[in-house]
């Protein structure tokens, strides 16, 4: 089993064990708001996490389940996917924190190292996030930890709510990593 970890989390590869203590935090409607999916009752969570489960076990991505060190518990998920080997390319999303660690820079930890395990491990030379325009707090974090706006895709995708999105996309390349992004990241969170 894959396991990342600096001194505020580890990063565990998905398994069937995971879901228990997970499913305490993810009916709280507000870490869907902007989410291209619902979750508001714990079979649409197992939904979910049986569908990344299966696609960690079954394709090239890679889902990830957050344990914070402080406090001892799993506190959520992230997800490297749609990998291009052609263009050495990857994306991160489905990220979600419990309400208990929201804002606490456990965020910085977890995109340090998948974007460490992407751009060094994989060989990848392009990283892409996607936000809700609507999403200030999430784009202030892709800001922070580096990534550059490349524009906007304008009412590219339905929520479930109905309403169709406008798609902010960014992303790092590997030579931003390498020479620039990494250091200031390590910075960050070094206890």
């Amino acid at each position: 089993m894959e396991t990342l970890s600096t001194q505020r989390i580890r990063l565990e590869i998905i398994q069937e064990h995971h879901y228990e203590p997970l499913k305490k935090y993810v009916l709280d409607e507000n870490l869907w708001t902007y989410s291209t999916i619902r979750i508001k009752t714990e079979a649409d969570f197992k939904k979910y996490f049986n569908q990344a489960l299966r696609l960690t076990k079954q394709t090239t991505q890679r889902a990830f389940v957050v344990f914070d060190t402080s406090i001892q518990e799993y506190v959520g998920m992230t997800r490297l996917y749609a990998f291009d080997s052609t263009n050495k390319s990857t994306k991160i999303g489905f990220t979600w924190y419990a309400p208990l660690v929201q804002g606490t820079g456990i965020n910085l930890h977890c995109k340090y190292l998948i974007l460490n395990l992407a751009f060094e491990e994989l060989d990848i030379e392009r990283v892409e996030l996607n936000a809700d325009n609507r999403n200030i707090r999430s784009i202030a974090a892709m800001k922070k930890i580096g990534f550059q706006q490349e524009g906007i895709l304008r009412k590219n995708i339905y929520l479930p709510d109905g309403h169709k999105r406008d798609t902010i996309v960014f992303s790092m390349l590997s030579n931003e990593w390498k020479s620039l992004y990494k250091k200031e990241l390590e910075a960050k969170i070094k206890p």
